[in-house]
C-alpha cells in the first residue's frame, strides 16, 4: 500500500515538472492495463513492445517468464522509471528512445515485432517527430500485428486509421484520468496503398537501421 502511493506521489512530482512529458499525474489504473491487454491472443506473440512505460503498471499484466518464451522490450525515457523497471522486470529489454525501435529490435536479434502496446499520444510529438513515431511503429510490427493505445481525448482515430484496422474502441471510466483505448491491427501493406495511396509512411528495412547505440 506504502509502495503503491510512494509510486504515485513520485509520478505526480514528474507530472508537474514536465506535463506534456508524462501525459498525467497519476500511473495507469489496473482497470485500463487489463483492458490494453485482454484483446492479446498471447499464444501466438512471441515478441512486444511497450511505449512509455513509465513506473511498470500496464508492465505487470504483461505474461512473462520463461514458460512464455515471449521478447518483451520495455522503452521509457525518465532514467529514473528506467532503472525501476530494469530492477522489477529483469528478463526484459529496456530502451530509453521509442524514436529508435527499429534499432533497438536489431540489437535485440528480433526482426518484427506481434504487438505494440503504447501509452505515448501522437499528440505529444512535434509533427516531425510524430511521423517518425508512426515509421517505427509500422516497420517493426508484423502484418496483422496488434497496436494498441489509449488517450485521454478523442483525436487520434483519424491518424490511427489510414495504418491499422481499429476493431474496436472503449473507454475505461475507472483511470483518472477517464481513457479511451483503440485495439488495432495492422492492415497489409495492400490496403494501405489502396486506401491512402499518397501515404508518406514508409517502412524502413532492417539493413538500412543505424547500429551504433
Amino acid at each position: 500500500m506504502q509502495s503503491g502511493i510512494r509510486e504515485r506521489l513520485h509520478f505526480l512530482k514528474k507530472f508537474l515538472h514536465a506535463p506534456r512529458q508524462y501525459g498525467s499525474v497519476t500511473p495507469s489504473s489496473h482497470w485500463l492495463a487489463q483492458t490494453l491487454l485482454d484483446p492479446v491472443p498471447w499464444n501466438q506473440v512471441h515478441s512486444m513492445a511497450e511505449l512509455g512505460a513509465g513506473t511498470g503498471a500496464i508492465t505487470r499484466f504483461i505474461p512473462r517468464g520463461e514458460k512464455t518464451g515471449m521478447n518483451v522490450l520495455l522503452f521509457e525515457i525518465d532514467p529514473d522509471f528506467r532503472s525501476q523497471l530494469r530492477e522489477e522486470f529483469p528478463g526484459c529489454f529496456c530502451n530509453n528512445d521509442c524514436l529508435r525501435l527499429r534499432l533497438a529490435l536489431h540489437n535485440s536479434s528480433l526482426e518484427k515485432l506481434d504487438c505494440i502496446v503504447s501509452s505515448l499520444s501522437l499528440m505529444n510529438f512535434s509533427k516531425p517527430d510524430r511521423t517518425r513515431f508512426m515509421e517505427q511503429i509500422i516497420s517493426s510490427l508484423k502484418e496483422g500485428g496488434w497496436f494498441i493505445t489509449y488517450e485521454y481525448f478523442p483525436r487520434m482515430k483519424t491518424e490511427l486509421s489510414q495504418h491499422f484496422e481499429i476493431l474496436h474502441t472503449k473507454w475505461v471510466l475507472l483511470n483518472f484520468p477517464p481513457a479511451l483505448v483503440y485495439i488495432c491491427r495492422k492492415k497489409t501493406t495492400t490496403q494501405v496503398q489502396r486506401e491512402n495511396p499518397k501515404s508518406t509512411v514508409n517502412v524502413v528495412p532492417i539493413s538500412q537501421v543505424y547500429t551504433k547505440r
